[in-house]
């Protein structure tokens, strides 16, 4: 998530406000405000941009029709959809050449879920729940494959794909998790924090699907668990009795706002700061090709 901020920085800094963007890039009140005050204008239908303007897609990916759209339209655009999200998709346009019908495990009405059912229309079925798998009616049940979006938690995928093979035996999977390594490392981290602490606090937004996973993941562990904006909202009463209070963060939090819980934490008592080191990460992602050829922008 971060990347796709770096790139709409990137592209206001090099070719100056407005820059359009599909979509909060970010499920982040105070990322999206930030921007806004700098020039980005967040829109939900390409036909909010005016003719020649510069649209940026947002790291939840869209669907083929929104690009085509956009070409209709005579827009610029630079692609900021997470290289993970792209997988995903690549994986639904390959099965549905290959005449299965996809199971795609996610959230209904989440932006990005919205994205991945437009690459293959007529061949997907949205899967939410282990019920919604005993519902689903599909032509042929050794022609089944599954797709997930990448912010779910590990352990409610889990016990869906688990179904999933149940019902279909021979369905096909992609030979990687689709759920994003970041998701994956925050979770992990959440369940080792959960044991050590009575109660988690996880900075994010309420529209964050992956920070509204933390906090299941959380009370799943057996630990209290809050989700908050900022250090504002941090409730002294949830505290009471706490000696140990966890704190961690959706993928797209800005780093200032977990300085400030810490501040505020302080204030409150809890002196002693130790960090939990669940995983290194040292993935990297190349700008979209738009920003390492400008020409591609011209006109």
């Amino acid at each position: 998530m971060s990347h796709a901020i770096e790139i709409v920085d990137l592209v206001i800094e090099r070719y100056g406000p407005p820059v359009y963007v599909r979509h909060e890039i970010v499920h982040n009140r105070h990322v999206v405000d930030a921007l806004r005050a700098r020039g980005a204008r967040f829109v939900e239908d390409v036909a909010q941009v005016p003719p020649g303007g510069l649209l940026i897609f947002s790291a939840h990916g869209v669907a083929p029709a929104v690009r085509e759209a956009a070409r209709a339209g005579g827009l610029r655009v630079i692609d900021a959809t997470c290289p993970l999200v792209t997988k995903v998709h690549l994986e639904a346009l390959r099965y549905a050449r290959e005449g299965f019908e996809i199971l795609l495990i996610g959230h209904r009405g989440h932006v990005e879920v919205a994205g991945t059912l437009g690459h293959a229309p007529g061949q997907m079925h949205l899967i939410e729940t282990v019920d919604d798998v005993a519902r689903v009616v599909v032509r042929d049940p050794d022609r089944v494959a599954i797709v997930t979006q990448t912010t779910l938690s590990v352990d409610d995928t889990r016990d869906v794909v688990d179904a999933i093979r149940r019902r279909f035996p021979n369905v096909r999977a992609p030979s990687k998790d689709d759920i994003c390594y970041a998701t994956q490392n925050r979770q992990q981290a959440v369940k080792e924090l959960a044991r050590q602490s009575q109660c988690v606090l996880v900075i994010g937004s309420p529209t964050s699907s992956n920070a509204n996973r933390l906090v299941e993941v959380a009370r799943n562990a057996g630990a209290a668990a809050h989700l908050i904006e900022d250090a504002k909202q941090i409730e002294p009463s949830w505290l009471g009795g706490v000696e140990v209070v966890g704190l961690t963060a959706g993928a797209s939090t800005p780093e200032p706002l977990v300085e400030e819980a810490i501040r505020c934490l302080r204030e409150l008592g809890y002196e002693a700061i130790q960090d939990l080191a669940i995983a290194i990460e040292h993935v990297t992602f190349p700008l979209p090709r738009e920003l390492r050829t400008d020409s591609a922008l011209a006109g």
